[in-house]
């Protein structure tokens, strides 16, 4: 991994509307703040934009000049911004959720009020929020619908927090809403040491005595044990496949499948019966910096596919999740991130950073993450100086 929402202010985010997701533009991101009523013009603030599709020169840091929230909306000074598959996807023009270039990306960031539009009564100005959109947030001002934002638990930093959303509400409605996670089952979580693996190896840890096979390279199996993989299996050296089978020659209950191509049809052939597949994306389309039409026929062609009949024999699900397209459903996703909080507030989740970058340094988070080095989350900050971050976070 990992919605279409109304427009905010700019232009549109990328990944879901109101409460859900957040909307923000891309060319009106608020720099409302609250000194800014008097007249003139709104000041300036930096955003991140993608000038067309193509490698990782394609995303620039841009002045850009917006006014202030619209009614029922808020103004977010942003201080940390989540890096998602997604955003790799839509650089290359393969995230269909993205409007076209030149758009501001990022479907999630984490800041502070700074201003309220008329009938905004649930937000106040100095108030520290986390917001979910489908594009828009790769700035250091955005105007969202107020419910596109969360209040920040006590306690979780901004870059926690830009790291909580889209990789937490993927991996919890995929292991429980969609794969009924219960005690004693197992998961094959591919691509474990990113940012929707990390999340689902936490959220799994929450259920009794589950198995949990994870796949990532040798040089990140020992932190996968550290965070409760059971079996971690090196894909490059050998197939995944066969070693779950040697462990558990039944399969598994769940596997999750991010990757597309000829590796869902395994992932089916891996289930128990009763088992579950839950694809929610097609990392396998990623193989370097520029789309590459070849490794696109590949996956297309080898896609997995199967009827109802063939589902009714074989006794397994196939669930295909997509946060992009949740737009509408505001009580649903809302409900997701109160229960997150929740187990955030027991110690039993906590957001792991890979590593945090200023943008002007997008291009080596992206390639951090791209050519699959990250442990964790890798986020990305304004150039704001750290200390004034930390003082205003303490």
């Amino acid at each position: 991994m990992s919605t279409e929402p109304a427009p905010a202010s700019a232009a549109p985010p990328e990944q879901t509307p109101e409460p859900p997701v957040a909307t923000t533009t891309t060319t009106t991101t608020a720099a409302a703040t609250t000194t800014t009523s008097g007249g003139g013009e709104p000041p300036e603030h930096r955003a991140l934009v993608l000038t067309g599709f193509g490698g990782y020169e394609k995303v620039k840091v841009q002045t850009r000049r917006g006014g202030g929230p619209r009614a029922g909306e808020v103004s977010v000074r942003v201080r940390a911004c989540g890096l998602n598959f997604a955003d790799l996807l839509a650089r290359q023009g393969l995230y269909d959720r993205l409007p076209p270039p030149p758009v501001c990306p990022g479907m999630e960031c984490a800041g502070t009020v700074c201003a309220l539009g008329d009938g905004v009564s649930d937000r106040q100005v100095g108030d520290k929020v986390m917001v979910l959109a489908r594009s828009g947030l790769w700035q250091e001002v955005v105007n969202v619908p107020a419910g596109q934002t969360f209040p920040i638990p006590e306690g979780m930093s901004f870059e926690e927090a830009a790291a909580l959303l889209v990789n937490y509400i993927t991996a919890y409605m995929i292991l429980f809403d969609f794969g009924n996670l219960r005690p004693n089952q197992s998961v094959l979580i591919h691509m474990a040491a990113g940012g929707v693996g990390t999340a689902a190896i936490q959220l799994c840890k929450t259920v009794e005595n589950v198995t949990i096979f994870g796949t990532a390279s040798a040089s990140k199996h020992d932190s996968l044990k550290e965070s409760g993989v059971t079996h971690p299996i090196d894909y490059r050296t050998m197939d995944y496949a066969e070693e779950v089978r040697k462990i558990s020659p039944k399969g598994v209950d769940i596997v999750l499948d991010p990757l597309g191509g000829s590796d869902t049809s395994k992932a089916f052939h891996l289930l128990k019966p009763m088992g579950k597949l839950i694809t929610y994306g097609v990392a396998n389309l990623l193989t370097g910096q520029k789309k590459n039409l070849m490794a696109m026929a590949k996956t297309w062609w080898n896609q997995f596919s199967i009827n109802a009949l063939q589902l009714l024999h074989q006794n397994k699900a196939v669930c295909g999740y997509h946060l992009g397209y949740m737009d509408e459903e505001y009580e649903l996703i809302g409900g997701v991130v109160a229960k997150l909080i929740s187990l955030y507030n027991q110690g039993k989740i906590k957001p792991k950073i890979d590593s945090v970058w200023p943008f002007d340094q997008v291009a080596d988070a992206m390639r951090q993450m791209q050519e699959k080095k990250n442990v964790g989350k890798v986020i990305l900050v304004p150039e704001a100086p750290k200390e004034e971050s930390k003082k205003e976070e303490n």
